[in-house]
């Protein structure tokens, strides 16, 4: 059973793409529905020109088979992952609903329930949004294959370290900026809000707004100055889902007795964790990018609601053997 569910979680992190292409690509065909349902809704199907006709019956294809009223059935499955209805739910980024209370000076308790099931699945989960449902980390992870393919050309990409408290000010500043001037500031800044707003823009408008220029500053940031750095250090949304995580069911960890200090973790988190020696922290949005990499099958998911200090070095590796007078055919010295 433990072989099966260790098999079972190396390919977690293929599912977790299927996930992230899955958001991006909902993000892009949302407004074609919206435009389609308003349409339908004004009944002007002949007074479309060409172009709106092909929406029209490509939407009405693909659409027809799961809605029977698109003017209103339609209604289940609109907005964007910073707040919308998915199947008739009501979900909302926990961060959209800081920036109202804050904004408002009020809590509209229907609003703060849409933030209830993200809340509640952080809690389980930890930071598992940015790593497995962020339309944005979908363009990052892209872009940081872009940083490999360009440092192994030859061309300097950005390393440096910062420090990680940097988005809690970030967050902290946020939240009084809203106060003070009644307006959402998070939403200026907020990748996945940007990036569906952008979308929509580009296909509902034809055009794109300047939080697309906003976006692409983040991308040039992750490549020139360090390694998912918005992700890591900026974004006020990664903020709030680390401080939640930090109470977290599901964490990843090491079995010492299986590891052979290979790196390979430490080298494919993006996030600059080191799960080597076991510091995963809040920071870990448990994409599981490390598990599948592990050669030995030394990482894996535990329930638990903390993480387990440095246990030193793996039971399979040189370091190891070495003081504790083994050789590598699992013989001790003479």
């Amino acid at each position: 059973m433990k072989a099966v569910m260790m098999k079972v979680q190396r390919h977690l992190n293929k599912l977790r793409w299927v996930s992230l292409t899955l958001v991006f690509s909902m993000l892009i065909l949302l407004p074609f529905l919206h435009l389609y349902q308003t349409y339908e809704a004004a009944h002007a199907y002949d007074l479309l020109t060409p172009a709106e006709k092909r929406i029209s019956d490509s939407m009405e294809w693909l659409s027809s088979p799961f809605v029977d009223d698109p003017a209103t059935d339609l209604n289940n499955l609109k907005g964007t992952t910073w707040s919308g209805t998915l199947f008739g739910v009501k979900l909302s980024d926990p961060l959209a609903v800081v920036g109202q209370i804050a904004a408002g000076k009020t809590v509209y308790l229907p609003f703060l329930l849409t933030a209830l099931i993200p809340i509640i699945l952080t809690l389980i989960f930890g930071r598992f949004y940015c790593g497995w449902i962020c339309p944005a980390t979908f363009i990052y992870e892209l872009n940081d294959n872009l940083a490999t393919w360009l440092r192994k050309a030859g061309i300097p990409v950005g390393r440096r370290k910062l420090d990680f408290r940097i988005k809690y000010l970030v967050l902290l500043m946020g939240i009084i900026i809203s106060a003070a001037t009644g307006m959402i500031a998070f939403a200026s800044i907020y990748p996945p809000a940007l990036l569906g707003r952008e979308i929509y823009y580009a296909i509902a408008l034809s055009g794109f707004g300047s939080g697309m220029v906003f976006f692409l500053l983040t991308l040039l940031f992750d490549l020139m100055v360090t390694r998912r750095g918005f992700c890591r250090y900026v974004c006020p949304g990664g903020a709030l889902y680390s401080l939640l995580g930090h109470f977290r069911l599901f964490r990843i960890r090491r079995d010492v007795t299986q590891c052979n200090d290979c790196a390979k973790c430490n080298v494919v988190c993006q996030f600059g964790l080191d799960p080597l020696r076991d510091n995963f922290s809040q920071e870990c949005n448990n994409c599981t990018a490390c598990i599948a990499v592990c050669p030995t099958d030394a990482l894996s998911f535990t329930l638990d609601f903390k993480d387990q200090k440095n246990q030193g070095p793996g039971h399979l590796g040189h370091e190891y053997k070495r003081k504790h007078g083994i050789q590598d055919n699992g013989n001790e010295k003479a």
